[in-house]
């Protein structure tokens, strides 16, 4: 067998064609594993938010089922931006990069979009014009939403450097952490919890990893690393390879 000068084997594409199909078939299992789990995650109960949670918008202070913008469903990304960060966590950055081309595809699947920080709004509207970013963002500095969905940590909270986050006690390191949330608004306005993920699951919102994940390097990430290659998408040209972790990294 023929290797590259990377030492990965070469053959003729009659087997490489052999070997193709049989991983197509894998590749199948999943994607109908992956529309099993999206039933079941469908299927899940609800749970009626009787909490009024206001936040601090652009266009003044919002409700949650404002955040709707008249539309059935909301998906809310829970960013990592705390009161007096100087920027926007570089993983949740990353997430939020890949927002903006879907905004009017969910728009027709009746679905709005809004990232929700506990920064003051100032400060998020400085980050979010440094990004070009135009998609929805509100402050939750003014009530409990970021420690109910359990994305912020008050000092009490922190028991021997442990947290209650993504559905178990463990360690973590920040006060702040990603997540996100789906939500539904019945004609009488009240809303309801259908769905929330924390940890690796926001990986939904990583485009750019299932494309490198269809590459030879794959991810290309460093035992042990995990995210700590990304940065915002204005720092690339400016930020060498092997520079600090990302503050999302730990929940990997």
């Amino acid at each position: 067998m023929n290797t590259t000068t990377i030492d990965h084997p070469v053959v003729a594409r009659d087997r490489w064609v052999d070997q193709r199909k049989a991983l197509l078939a894998r590749e199948k299992a999943l994607t109908r594993m992956r529309d099993e789990i999206a039933r079941e995650r469908r299927a899940l109960p609800w749970v009626r938010l009787d909490k009024r949670y206001v936040f601090d918008t652009p266009d003044g202070p919002r409700a949650l089922g404002d955040l709707f913008a008249g539309r059935r469903q909301l998906l809310v990304q829970h960013f990592m931006l705390g009161p007096g960060w100087a920027q926007g966590c570089p993983s949740c950055s990353y997430m939020a990069d890949h927002v903006e081309g879907m905004l009017p595809h969910l728009a027709q699947r009746d679905t709005a979009f809004t990232a929700v920080s506990r920064a003051p709004l100032a400060e998020i509207q400085r980050f979010r014009e440094r990004m070009g970013w135009r998609f929805p963002w509100v402050s939750s500095a003014g009530n409990d939403f970021n420690f109910d969905f359990a994305v912020s940590f008050r000092p009490e909270d922190r028991v021997r450097g442990e947290v209650d986050y993504n559905y178990q006690r463990q360690a973590f390191p920040h006060e702040e952490a990603p997540g996100v949330s789906a939500f539904w608004r019945d004609d009488t306005g009240d809303v309801f919890l259908t769905y929330s993920t924390y940890g690796r699951g926001v990986e939904v919102m990583m485009g750019t990893y299932d494309l490198l994940d269809l590459t030879a390097k794959g991810r290309d990430e460093a035992p042990g690393q995990g995210m700590a290659w990304v940065r915002h998408h204005d720092r690339y040209e400016h930020a060498p390879a092997a520079a600090a972790s990302s503050c999302c990294a730990a929940h990997r």
